[in-house]
C-alpha cells in the first residue's frame, strides 16, 4: 500500500493540518503531517538503535534479513527489541503520550516503514493493546523507497536519531555497529557524510570508525565474527576506547598486534569485574617501554591458553563464554601478570619522580627573563630574594641526601 495514495483513499491516513520541517539533500522544506493507523506501519529493521539485537536474531535464526511480509509477526519481533533495548525510555515515553498525546511527529516512507519514531510507535502499539482503542501515529510521509533512496534516507535517519533529546539513550555499541554497517561494510556513507548527518566533526567519526574496526577484530579473535550482541553483552564501549588510545602509543606493529590480542583475550576472560579500569592499568604498562617486552612475552603465553580454549568451542554463545570464564587458572594468571607489571611501572615511576621534578624545576627557572628583574620595584625584588632563599635551602637539602 502507498500511504499517500491508497492510504488517503481508504482514510487510514488523515491529514492533521500541521507541518514538520526537514532537511533532505541540503534543502530545508516543510512537509505535511498525517495521522496514520498503526496497522499500516512497520518498524525499520535498519534502525541503528537496535543494530546488535537485529544481528543477534539473524545469527540465531540463520537468516540474512528479517521477513517483513507478515507485518504483525515482523513488528512483534522488533517491538521486543526496542522494548528490551531501553525499558526505562519506553516507560517514560509511554507515560508522556498517555498524558498529553504524541508531541513530536515522526517520519515514515510511503510503504509504511518508520524512519524516525520507532519508540513512539512502540508506545502507541502498547496503548492500543492495553485500551483496545485504535491509535494513530502522527508523521510526515515521504514518497521514497529504501531501494532507490538509501543514502538520503540513512542521512535523514541519522540527523533525526541524533537529535538532542535522543542522544541520552543511544547505546554506544549499537552506535559502533551502525557506523560499521554504514561506513565500512556497505560504504553507504563516507566518514564526512556521516559526520555531517549527526552534526559532528570528521575526526570524531573517524575515531568511532577505528573503534568499530577494533570491535570487529575482537569478535573475529573469539571466533564470533559479527556477533555484535556479544560486544554489547561484554559492555565493551569504554574498554574499546581505552584499548584504542593504548594502541596508538605503540609504534612497533608486532608489539601492537600482540598487545591487542592479549587485551582481547582478557575481554573474553574478564579477570576482574571492572574491565575498563583493568585495561587502564594495562595502558600504564604499554606506555613504559622498559617493561612492555617482558609483559607481552608473559601475556602471550596466557593468551595462547585462551586460544586453545576457544578451539574447543567452534560456535561461541553466551553459554560457551560463561563456560570458558570458569577457568580460574587463566584468569588468575592474567591478573597476576598485570598486577606484577603495574607494580613495576609504579615503582619505576616513583624512583624517577625526583629526576622529573628536578627537570620541571630547572625548566621553570630557565624560563625567567632576567632582563625584566631590573624593572621590578623593591618589594617585588625582595619577594624574589625570599623565594630564591627557600629554593637554595631545598637544593642544599637534596644535595646532602645525594652525598650520603
Amino acid at each position: 500500500m502507498n500511504l499517500l495514495i491508497e492510504g488517503l483513499t481508504q482514510k487510514v491516513v488523515i491529514p492533521n493540518g500541521t507541518d514538520k520541517r526537514l532537511v533532505i539533500d541540503n534543502i530545508s522544506k516543510n512537509y505535511p503531517v498525517y495521522k496514520i493507523r498503526l496497522d499500516k506501519l512497520y518498524f525499520n529493521d535498519q534502525n541503528d538503535r537496535i543494530a546488535t539485537w537485529i544481528a543477534q536474531y539473524k545469527i540465531e535464526n540463520n537468516i540474512d534479513k528479517l521477513d517483513s511480509s507478515d507485518r504483525e509477526s515482523y513488528n512483534n519481533i522488533i517491538h521486543g527489541f526496542i522494548t528490551e533495548s531501553n525499558r526505562d525510555a519506553i516507560k517514560k515515553t509511554q507515560t508522556n503520550i498517555n498524558m498529553v498525546g504524541q508531541q513530536e511527529s515522526g517520519v515514515v516512507l510511503s510503504d509504511g516503514r518508520i524512519i524516525d519514531g520507532n519508540r513512539r510507535f512502540t508506545c502507541l502499539r502498547n496503548i492500543e493493546k492495553e485500551t483496545g482503542k485504535t491509535q494513530y501515529f502522527e508523521a510526515v510521509i515521504l514518497d521514497y523507497s529504501v531501494e532507490n533512496n538509501a543514502k538520503q534516507i540513512k542521512k535523514l535517519e541519522l540527523m533525526l536519531q541524533h537529535g538532542v533529546d535522543e542522544k541520552v539513550s543511544y547505546n554506544p555499541i549499537d552506535r559502533l555497529v551502525g557506523i560499521y554497517n554504514d561506513i565500512i561494510e556497505t560504504k553507504l556513507l563516507s566518514v564526512e557524510e556521516y559526520a555531517q548527518s549527526v552534526n559532528s566533526i570528521k575526526s570524531d567519526i573517524q575515531l568511532e570508525v577505528e573503534k568499530a574496526e577494533l570491535m570487529v577484530d575482537f569478535l573475529e579473535f573469539i571466533n564470533a565474527p559479527k556477533q555484535f550482541h556479544l560486544a554489547r553483552h561484554f559492555n565493551l564501549a569504554d574498554p574499546l576506547k581505552e584499548l584504542h588510545t593504548m594502541l596508538k602509543k605503540v609504534k612497533d606493529d608486532d608489539k601492537r598486534d600482540e598487545l591487542k590480542n592479549a587485551v582481547f583475550a582478557q575481554f573474553l576472560m574478564q579477570p576482574v569485574p571492572d574491565t575498563t579500569r583493568y585495561v587502564r592499568n594495562i595502558k600504564k604498562i604499554a606506555s613504559n617501554n622498559k617493561f612492555l617486552n617482558d609483559f607481552l612475552e608473559e601475556q602471550m603465553e596466557i593468551t595462547e591458553k585462551v586460544c586453545e580454549e576457544l578451539e574447543k568451542h567452534p560456535k561461541l554463545t553466551n553459554k560457551e563464554i560463561n563456560l570458558i570464564r570458569t577457568n580460574e587458572k587463566i584468569k588468575s594468571d592474567f591478573r597476576h601478570s598485570t598486577e606484577k607489571y603495574v607494580n613495576k611501572v609504579d615503582s619505576d615511576t616513583t624512583r624517577n619522580q625526583p629526576i622529573r621534578q628536578a627537570e620541571k624545576a630547572f625548566d621553570s627557572l630557565d624560563l625567567i627573563d632576567t632582563r625584566i628583574i631590573k624593572k621590578l620595584n623593591s618589594e617585588q625584588k625582595d619577594e624574589i630574594r625570599e623565594k630564591l632563599d627557600m629554593i637554595e635551602q631545598i637544593v642544599l637539602a637534596i644535595r646532602s641526601e645525594l652525598d650520603v
